[in-house]
């Protein structure tokens, strides 16, 4: 069983940077693709970012390619998503997960979930 931890979320005006962090609790996370999801209030669960299990590999939607960066993988027992030039309409709440497929945007093929951090994007 993986237990993965993310943090980083909170208020940040728009323009403005945060830096998300996901951490394994229990076993390690080296050997699995990871991913970011997002999801805004009243909205689905939505891709944002994957990264390799290798780390060598990077996956990111239209949405977000360009401003958002992740890394990690590569028996790195961390992975990160840094967010820059931050959105209102990126406001949501976060999540990483683990799973067996290197960037693959389907919830269904993650495994394992964070519990979420929230992000909001002040206007």
């Amino acid at each position: 069983q993986v237990q993965l931890v993310d943090t980083g979320g909170g208020l940040v005006q728009t323009g403005g940077s945060l830096r998300l962090s996901c951490a394994p609790s229990g076993r390690t996370i080296d050997r699995y693709a990871m991913g970011w999801f997002r999801q805004a209030p009243g909205k689905e669960r939505e891709f944002v970012a994957a990264v390799s299990g290798s780390g060598s590999s990077t996956y990111y939607a239209d949405s977000v390619k360009g401003r958002f960066t992740v890394s990690g993988g590569n028996a790195k027992n961390t992975i990160y998503l840094q967010m820059n030039s931050l959105k209102p309409e990126d406001t949501a709440v976060y999540y990483c997960a683990a799973g067996y497929y290197n960037g693959s945007p389907r919830e269904d093929e993650y495994k394992y979930w964070g519990q979420g951090t929230q992000v909001t994007v002040a206007s």
